[in-house]
């Protein structure tokens, strides 16, 4: 690190922003002295996960604010538009369900475990079987929007009455404005009257002999009542999250209860990493938990003796810090749990780590590189040679980075030659990040032993270009079996977590690349059936194929302008694939 720009930093507070080699941001921290918080990374020893971020620090920027409070504004602004790896690596020991009314102008409703849209949020929810099936009985109660895109036409919901159809009748704010109140209510608590409803529509059913319709409305009853059902801890307060942490040298464990209706429904619990002072750490959780994650904010938020100025206003609104009774004693519960659960989660985290960023430390010292980010996976499919395709997958810290998939048709090798496939397709891949500029991978793994490294050696020596390759090569049972690097094999331990690591890698890949061949098979042996059949030229076939494999195929084939015979014919091929 530049000791010159160490010393030049100023003694103001602000924000400071850790980049590493590639210049990407990895942890964005406040500070009230800038020149002590920075400078401090970069002396002395410190524990293992701030020696993990220091050893990727390349270089940092900071930001002069005007007091402590704009800091920390900006490193919320910060952390959420560049999601640094070391500020939001939180692991959650469970992920708890929720009801879904979304604020669109027409409204759905629907279960969900993402919290990342702009609509009301009902739960946490304890039962989420039972949550599912309240969803499904709230569409049928009450005509909401069920498709995520209005249609050209109606839909069946619309024939059964579970819609009011946006997608052909003008349906105003006011049309819904009584269902949403229903809606809100029940969600809120206040599902007796609903329950009670459903009962006298049970009872009229029964009499009049229609059994399967009053044991339709019998099964709602008993899933309304779990969502709703009581609770073993009934407390005197109501819609309130209750916060606790314990921590120890490396992590932070912290608890929450929720508490809705009078009732504890549920506990969420997590594990963060530790690098900066608790405290610190903890409130920053906070604001991520509510202001990032999108968590509801709940009407109170209790909280253990702490400084509260570096909450979000709207948090810091509704929190408060009991000194005794009922609600001080719901806060020492909920420590008690974060201690409980430390252990656990610790173990979970580590095993974690062990897979993923740990074997990659690890994997950089047996191949004595100095540093592994980004690795990129490749593996070749076919069937004796035709429909041949390859895949690569990517990887960074350890863990599946999936928008940087890409999958390739074999364009210049004839018959099955792994070889001149692996070599053509590593040189695409190449040649084009190399023309658009942008940055190579740290570690290229292929699927196989000398001759696949060897074609992909050859490949970049071609371009002119220098990334380190690692093949993976199997047994005899298609196991994999070691690594072939720089013309020697290495094996290593089999139950290591880098052993696990590097297998879990091969089988991605190859479950990237299988995929992508049955779909370009399918469509090979569709697109030779096509042609038998009259009538349907280049135009058409190419509208066909674009939507195979689509899950509402047989709608978007029957927008396209072909004869009954032809529909039919094709229905009947797309049932044999």
């Amino acid at each position: 690190m530049d000791k010159e720009k160490l010393n030049n930093l100023p003694k103001q507070p602000g924000c400071y922003i850790m980049k590493n080699k590639n210049g990407e941001v990895i942890y964005v921290g406040k500070a009230k002295n800038l020149f002590n918080r920075v400078k401090s990374y970069f002396i002395g020893s410190h524990d293992g996960k701030t020696t993990a971020l220091v050893s990727q620090i390349d270089d940092f920027e900071y930001i002069i604010t005007s007091n402590e409070m704009e800091a920390f504004v900006l490193e919320m602004n910060l952390i959420k538009k560049h999601r640094p790896h070391y500020n939001i690596k939180l692991t959650d020991d469970k992920r708890y369900p929720y009801i879904c009314l979304t604020l669109e102008e027409h409204p759905r409703i629907f279960y969900t475990r993402e919290l990342n849209k702009k609509a009301k949020y009902y739960g946490p929810y304890p039962n989420a079987t039972a949550a599912r099936e309240v969803v499904d009985i709230l569409n049928k109660v009450y005509p909401l929007r069920k498709c995520y895109k209005l249609p050209k036409k109606e839909c069946l919901y619309y024939h059964l009455g579970q819609c009011l159809g946006p997608c052909i009748k003008e349906i105003t704010a006011q049309d819904y404005e009584t269902i949403l109140l229903e809606v809100n209510t029940f969600l809120k608590g206040n599902s007796n009257e609903r329950i009670k409803n459903l009962e006298k529509k049970m009872k009229e059913a029964s009499n009049s002999l229609n059994f399967e319709k009053a044991k339709e409305y019998r099964n709602m009853i008993r899933n309304l009542e779990a969502v709703v059902e009581k609770q073993k801890m009934e407390l005197s307060f109501n819609d309130t999250d209750i916060f606790g942490y314990v921590t120890t040298e490396d992590y932070l464990s912290v608890q929450i209860f929720h508490v809705r209706d009078y009732k504890m429904v549920e506990r969420t619990g997590f594990l963060l990493d530790l690098i900066d002072n608790p405290e610190e750490t903890f409130v920053s959780f906070i604001n991520q938990f509510y202001i990032i994650a999108g968590n509801p904010l709940p009407r109170e938020i209790l909280l253990p003796k702490m400084d509260v100025s570096g909450l979000v206003e709207d948090i810091k609104n509704i929190s408060s810090i009991p000194q005794r009774g009922k609600k001080k004693e719901m806060i020492d519960l909920v420590r008690i749990n974060a201690q409980e659960k430390i252990d656990v989660l610790i173990k979970k985290e580590k095993k974690k780590y062990e897979k993923s960023e740990g074997a990659i430390v690890e994997l950089a010292q047996i191949l004595e590189l100095d540093f592994i980010d980004v690795i990129e996976a490749f593996d070749n499919s076919n069937i004796q040679g035709s429909s041949s395709v390859s895949a690569m997958v990517s990887y960074r810290n350890g863990v599946p980075n999936k928008k940087e998939y890409r999958k390739y048709k074999v364009k210049t090798v004839v018959n099955a030659d792994d070889f001149h496939t692996m070599e053509e397709v590593v040189y695409r891949r190449y040649s084009r990040l190399q023309k658009e500029g942008k940055q190579f991978p740290d570690l290229i793994i292929v699927d196989g032993g000398k001759p696949q490294v060897t074609a992909a050696e050859q490949a970049l020596n071609s371009l002119n270009v220098k990334i380190p390759i690692l093949g993976l090569f199997k047994d005899d049972n298609h196991k994999t079996s070691g690594l072939f690097y720089r013309n020697k094999e290495i094996f290593i331990n089999k139950k290591s977590g880098l052993f696990l690591f590097l297998t879990a890698v091969q089988d991605e890949v190859h479950r990237y690349a299988i995929t992508f061949h049955h779909l370009v098979h399918s469509k090979n042996t569709f697109t030779s059936s096509l042609e038998k059949i009259k009538g349907i030229g280049e135009v058409k076939k190419k509208q066909i194929l674009q939507i195979l494999g689509s899950e509402n195929f047989l709608i978007e084939l029957d927008e396209l302008a072909l004869t009954d015979s032809q529909k039919q014919e094709i229905i009947k091929l797309y049932g044999d694939e």
